[in-house]
């Protein structure tokens, strides 16, 4: 019987992935490894088959997509317009969720194999992974800082957090909760440091954070809970769910909203209009589109220099942070 690359790993002691790896001279398998696999080729007489050769030259018409997480509407968002254009380009999708797993690197490696190429969203994975899965795949970077020499696109989180401060201040404002954990989102971790520039030109602004471990409606209505008895004048949080969360939960309890406590989220999400929620609007299913067609540029050759996009972003105001300002939504 005709060995295998099943057979060849076996023998080698080593996963199958990694035999992968040492036939297409990847740079990231220690020397004893690689060797082990060349002995364990030679013994066996193991020559790869048209496919695994295909697979070699990375013909899979197959793009992958890594998240941190994929639950809630703005990872929905992202990946129905990244699926959109990889159908229209002819290519699947695999979609790679890490949820914070040590393992994560392993796994964006693994996925990396199976694909002509790969986006990188948020904070999966080191620079160091990145850098290196570059080499190997044409890679993107989405809703992440740019790295030299790889691509990236994310939406514009400076502008907007200056005006989303500005218009907190302009309500009144002294006392601001920041709701949600900057070192879980790159993105929030820019919209914060905007805020805080905004409110150290402003006397008497006291900044208060409150860091959660998930971005959801429970986090935020725990937020609200946890600080009933002394409440801020207002909470900016990092995305709707979360304030959407806080505002059920003050409203739940009669307080005023925004004559007591003004609320603001981020994304302008279907249900944020309906319950009146100030927010930042932005192109959630653009990112998405726009990292696949990036990517396509690259595996396809059509263009060679790194791009670093930035998508432009809205301020909505609504009813959550009312003030002289007219609702422009």
């Amino acid at each position: 019987m005709r060995p295998t690359i099943r057979d060849v790993a076996r023998q080698a002691g080593v996963s199958i992935a990694t035999v992968s790896r040492v036939l297409r001279e990847h740079e990231n398998v220690a020397a004893d490894t690689r060797q082990r696999v060349h002995t364990a080729v030679a013994e066996l007489q193991f020559t790869p088959s048209r496919l695994g050769r295909s697979l070699a030259e990375r013909r899979h018409a197959a793009n992958g997509i890594v998240f941190p997480d994929l639950s809630g509407p703005y990872y929905a968002e992202v990946v129905l317009g990244y699926e959109s254009v990889a159908a229209e380009l002819g290519r699947s999708v695999l979609i790679l969720s890490t949820h914070g797993r040590a393992a994560a690197p392993a796994m964006v490696e693994e996925i990396a194999d199976r694909c002509d190429g790969l986006v990188v969203m948020g904070r999966t994975v080191p620079d160091e992974v990145v850098e290196r899965l570059s080499r190997r795949v044409p890679t993107v970077l989405l809703a992440r800082p740019h790295i030299a020499g790889i691509d990236s696109v994310k939406a514009d989180n400076t502008d907007t957090a200056t005006a989303l401060a500005e218009q907190v201040l302009d309500s009144g404002a002294r006392h601001l909760v920041l709701v949600g954990d900057p070192g879980l989102s790159p993105d929030l971790s820019e919209r914060w440091a905007g805020i805080e520039r905004v409110a150290s030109r402003v006397p008497d602004v006291r900044i208060e954070h409150r860091p959660t471990t998930t971005f959801d409606e429970a986090a935020g209505a725990g937020v609200a809970r946890a600080m009933s008895g002394a409440l801020p004048d207002a909470f900016v949080c990092g995305n709707d769910e979360l304030a959407l969360g806080v505002l059920g939960e003050l409203r739940s309890h009669g307080v005023d909203v925004p004559g007591r406590v003004v609320v603001t989220g981020w994304d302008d999400i279907m249900a944020a209009r309906y319950a009146g929620l100030t927010t930042v609007r932005q192109p959630m299913r653009g990112l998405g589109a726009r990292a696949a067609r990036m990517l396509d540029e690259i595996i396809t050759g059509s263009r060679t220099e790194p791009r670093h996009d930035v998508l432009p972003t809205e301020l909505v105001v609504r009813t959550s942070c009312g003030n002289s300002r007219k609702e422009t939504s």
